[in-house]
């Protein structure tokens, strides 16, 4: 029903930057919250960003480095990620928690995209 696709993963090297968008498609009725989350090799998924109604939220580790922002027309979401360190190495995920006209609210996730930090 709903598709999110992702793209600008890749490598960098240490104090570099990429950026991350994410277009969510299908019968979108309304998108409440649109984000990233990360996984690192043996770690749990976690929250790197989120913006829901214009607010904006951060992980602590990513505060003053990384910039989300959405082109709510578009149902894109993008991450600016500076500053990189060797610990922002892990799979991005795109979420967004959103409804089609007939269906309620829940979260999607996109496939994944590597970011590697290494020199």
């Amino acid at each position: 029903q709903f598709q999110l696709v992702e793209s600008g993963g890749g490598l960098v090297q240490p104090g570099g930057s990429l950026r991350l968008s994410c277009a969510a498609s299908g019968s979108i009725f309304s998108i409440k919250t649109m984000g990233y989350y990360r996984q690192a090799p043996g770690k749990e998924r976690e929250l790197v960003a989120s913006m829901s109604d214009g607010v904006e939220n951060y992980a602590d580790s990513v505060k003053g480095r990384f910039t989300i922002s959405r082109d709510t027309a578009k149902n894109t979401v993008f991450l600016q990620m500076n500053s990189l360190k060797p610990e922002d190495t892990a799979v991005y995920y795109c979420n967004a928690y959103m409804r089609g006209l007939r269906s309620s609210y829940a979260n999607y996730w996109g496939e994944g995209t590597q970011v590697t930090v290494s020199s």
